[in-house]
């Protein structure tokens, strides 16, 4: 019976390993004032009538901390990818040179900081809510090893093992959080 305490365990912390990456992921998107390749993820350029990835079509550098360029690797695809970063609505006004496409990020204000801090909690609640989501099912799969005969004490001590779990990883949400907290209101 333990194996299936021990394989409810492990499901368990990597579907909140999972919630810790995805949690990254939507930070990564939260710009920070940096320019950085990133910020242009959600581009997706009309590549002879399919969507593609902006990376997938043109090469993006970073050559200082207010400025992204975009070289495409065909010169036809300037105008359509000028389009789709307008079509994306993610605040940038991209110049085009004949060459590259050159964005300046503007810096934030505070009021925009403030609104990006709040987002960023928005996104730490939502990963807190599916680690104890990942809590809730691995304590029904104990409850029903338990009816199903597994001794109670293993039970109990697998559900404070759940309950451990769920600790250490709302911490780390927090500690996520406080980091890009403070990266986003750093002028």
């Amino acid at each position: 019976m333990t194996e299936e305490i021990d394989f409810i365990l492990e499901s368990t912390e990597e579907a909140m390993n999972n919630s810790i990456a995805h949690l990254e992921k939507s930070f990564l998107n939260i710009r920070a004032g940096k320019a950085s390749p990133a910020m242009l993820g959600s581009v997706f350029v009309d590549y002879y009538g399919s969507a593609t990835p902006l990376s997938q079509v043109a090469n993006l550098n970073v050559p200082d901390a207010r400025t992204i360029t975009i070289q495409p690797w065909e010169k036809n695809m300037l105008q359509p990818i000028e389009k789709a970063i307008m079509i994306a609505n993610i605040g940038f006004n991209p110049m085009n040179n004949g060459d590259v496409i050159i964005i300046s990020v503007p810096p934030l204000t505070e009021e925009r900081r403030k609104d990006l801090v709040k987002q960023a909690k928005s996104e730490a609640e939502d990963a807190k809510i599916g680690i104890r989501n990942v809590r809730k099912d691995a304590n029904t799969d104990i409850k029903k090893l338990e009816k199903e005969g597994t001794s109670e004490d293993i039970c109990k001590s697998a559900e404070d093992e759940v309950q451990n779990l769920t600790n250490a990883f709302i911490k780390k949400v927090e500690e996520h959080l406080a980091l890009k907290e403070a990266e986003i209101m750093k002028v």
